[in-house]
């Protein structure tokens, strides 16, 4: 197993029994996030993206009772020197895909809970049109989206079986090919 890979094990056995005012703590959320990015047939990158999306609330902590509100960027820049853009974007830009769907589509923001409206309010709001309008631009703009979705659904104990260590030939086929290099 590839040490960073170790460390991130270690890091949800450690911290990831917190919870963030969801009702489920933060290893259950990762692994329903990344059951539905299977089921919906995401990549090995996208599926290492749901599971570690909310890396970053167990990496900074604090005593907003629903988690750091920086999460996205804290999780994704822990995560770049090892995974590609494609792990670590969609991770980067989920808190501003929940922004943007807030603003564009008719009954998500009434659908949020209460945690992630207190995060929406420290997380910028709305997106003005043209905020939505650079968003749709993003290079990761659509696995955000979906990332943001399954953030939304990974709230379903029925799908928290599993621990992190069983996305391992995930995680392993998402890392970035010198990340590989160095382990062998």
């Amino acid at each position: 197993m590839h040490p960073f890979i170790q460390q991130i094990i270690e890091l949800f056995d450690a911290e990831g029994h917190h919870t963030y005012g969801e009702g489920i703590n933060q290893t259950e959320h990762a692994v329903q996030c990344a059951e539905l990015a299977i089921r919906d047939g995401g990549s090995a990158e996208l599926i290492t993206s749901a599971l570690l999306h909310d890396i970053g609330h167990l990496m900074a902590t604090t005593d907003i009772a629903f988690g750091n509100y920086k999460h996205d960027s804290i999780g994704a820049d822990f995560l770049a020197p090892y995974f590609p853009a494609e792990v670590t974007e969609p991770i980067r830009l989920h808190a501003q895909a929940k922004r943007y769907l807030c603003a564009v589509e008719p009954g998500y923001l009434e659908d949020l809970s209460a945690a992630s409206l207190d995060s929406l309010h420290h997380q910028g709001g709305l997106m003005n049109e043209e905020e939505q309008q650079a968003f749709r631009q993003e290079r990761f703009f659509e696995d955000a989206i979906k990332l943001r979705r399954w953030d939304d659904e990974g709230k379903d104990l029925e799908l928290s079986k599993q621990q992190v260590i069983a996305y391992l030939d995930q995680m392993n086929a998402a890392l970035t090919p010198q990340t590989t290099a160095q382990n062998v």
